[in-house]
C-alpha cells in the first residue's frame, strides 16, 4: 500500500527535484506524491486527500507560511498525520518553534536528498505504529462492546425483580450475582414446579470469563429444564450431567447445589454436587451445615449416580447458599475470608431479618475483608427464607 507525501514549497524546481529523486519508489507504488506552493493549498489538498500521511513544508512562503500551516495541521487532530519542517539552518528559532509545536522532524535547506528519504522512512515507521495503535484500540473498544452486551444477556437469564413470587405467602427469596469480569461462570436460578414446590439452584464453573459464562448459560437452562418436570433432584442433576458431559469443551464443570422445597409442608429434597455446602439458620440462631451425602460435580464424569437427601425446614427458617467465591475472597495479605468468618456473620443473624439482608449482608462482609483488594472470583450468594 503507497504511502501519501505532501510537498509543501513556493520554489518551483523542487517538486521536478524531488519527482526525479523519488522516482523509482513513486512507480513501484511505495509512494504517491502531492504538492502545493502554499500553506492554504496544502490545506486544500489535505481536504481532497484523506489518506495523505506526512507533510513535508517550507518555512516562508506566501498567503500562509509553513508554521501557519502547521497550526492549522494541529487543529484536524489527525494523530497519524505528521510534519517535516525544510528550512535554512540559520532559521533555527522558527525551526525550534515549529517543533514545538507538533513538528515531528525537520531537515535542512539545501536538502539533502539522502537525509530527507531517511527521515521520511522514519517517520512512515512511527505512523505505522499509530495505526497498528488505532486499529488495535477499535477491536479492543468492539471487544468490550461484545463484552458488555454479553453482561447484559447473561444478567438477563438471572431471576430479578423481586420478590420473584409476591402471591406466595410461604416463602421468599433473592439472589445476586457479581462477576469478577465482565462475564462469569457463576449463576443461580429459581422456578416454580406444580402448584406446591419451588426449586433452587446454585452454581459455580470451572474458570471465569466468556467460556465459563456460555457454560453457565447452557448449565443453567438444561437443569431448569428437567427440574421444572418435578424430576427427583439427584435424577434432574443426572440427567443434565450427560448432556453437560458431551458438551463439555477444554474439561470444563460446574459445581451444582439444586433443591427443592415444597413450601405447604416444608420438606426440602436436595443434591449436592461437589458445591459449598449451604447453611440452614433457624429461628433460634442455630446455624447447620447441609452437608450429607455430596455428590461430584456436573460435566466431568457420564454415568454418574447422584444422591437425594431430604430434610423438614421449621418455620423462619433462612437457607443460604453462596460460591466460593465469598469464602475464597482475598484481601491485601492473600488471606481467604473462610467459612467461620461466614459462620460467625451468620450467627448475628436476626429471624426477623429479610433473604436481601443476609444476601446483601455477605456480600459487605466480603467487600469489608477484601478491603478494595481486586475481585478474584465470581461471587453468588441465594437466601432462603421458609416463612412455613
Amino acid at each position: 500500500m503507497a504511502d501519501h507525501l505532501l510537498i509543501v514549497d513556493d520554489e518551483p524546481d523542487l517538486e521536478i527535484m524531488i519527482t526525479q529523486r523519488l522516482r523509482k519508489e513513486v512507480r513501484a507504488g511505495k509512494y504517491i506524491l502531492y504538492f502545493a506552493k502554499n500553506g492554504q493549498e496544502a490545506l486544500d489538498k489535505l481536504a481532497e486527500n484523506p489518506k495523505i500521511s506526512i507533510v513535508i513544508t517550507d518555512i516562508n512562503m506566501p498567503i500562509m507560511s509553513g508554521l501557519e500551516l502547521l497550526i492549522n495541521i494541529n487543529k484536524l487532530h489527525h494523530v497519524d498525520l505528521k510534519v517535516i519542517i525544510a528550512s535554512a539552518y540559520g532559521d533555527m528559532g522558527n525551526i525550534r518553534f515549529a517543533m514545538n509545536n507538533g513538528a515531528f522532524d525537520f531537515v535542512t535547506k539545501p536538502i539533502d536528498f539522502d537525509d530527507l528519504e531517511i527521515t521520511i522512512e522514519k517517520t512512515l515507521i512511527l505512523i505505522r505504529t499509530i495505526k497498528e495503535g488505532i486499529q488495535a484500540q477499535k477491536q479492543v473498544d468492539n471487544y468490550n462492546r461484545e463484552l458488555a452486551i454479553a453482561k447484559e444477556v447473561q444478567l438477563s437469564m438471572l431471576p430479578k425483580n423481586f420478590p420473584l413470587y409476591p402471591y406466595i405467602s410461604q416463602f421468599d427469596v433473592f439472589g445476586k450475582m457479581v462477576a469478577a469480569e465482565s462475564v462469569g461462570g457463576d449463576f443461580f436460578d429459581s422456578f416454580l414446579i406444580g402448584d406446591d414446590k419451588v426449586g433452587l439452584v446454585i452454581g459455580d464453573v470451572s474458570g471465569k470469563g466468556i467460556s465459563a459464562a456460555i457454560f453457565m448459560a447452557l448449565a443453567r437452562t438444561i437443569i431448569q429444564a428437567f427440574g421444572i418436570t418435578d424430576l427427583s433432584t439427584n435424577e434432574c442433576l443426572k440427567q443434565s450431567n450427560e448432556i453437560l458431559y458431551l458438551n463439555s469443551a477444554d474439561s470444563m464443570f460446574v459445581t451444582v447445589f439444586y433443591g427443592v422445597l415444597n413450601y405447604k409442608t416444608g420438606e426440602l429434597r436436595y443434591t449436592n454436587a461437589g458445591h459449598n455446602y449451604p447453611y440452614l439458620l433457624s429461628s433460634n440462631q442455630k446455624v447447620i451445615e447441609l452437608n450429607q451425602n455430596s455428590s461430584v460435580m456436573l460435566g466431568a464424569f457420564n454415568n454418574i449416580d447422584f444422591f437425594e437427601n431430604k430434610i423438614k425446614l421449621e418455620p423462619d427458617t433462612f437457607m443460604i447458599l453462596y460460591t466460593d467465591g465469598v469464602t475464597e475472597s482475598m484481601n491485601f495479605d492473600k488471606q481467604f475470608l473462610g467459612n467461620d468468618a461466614l459462620l460467625k456473620y451468620l450467627t448475628f443473624m436476626s429471624s426477623n431479618d429479610s433473604p436481601k439482608n443476609i444476601t446483601d449482608g455477605i456480600f459487605n462482609l466480603v467487600k469489608q475483608h477484601a478491603n478494595k483488594c481486586k475481585q478474584s472470583d465470581d461471587i453468588t450468594v441465594m437466601t432462603l427464607l421458609y416463612k412455613g
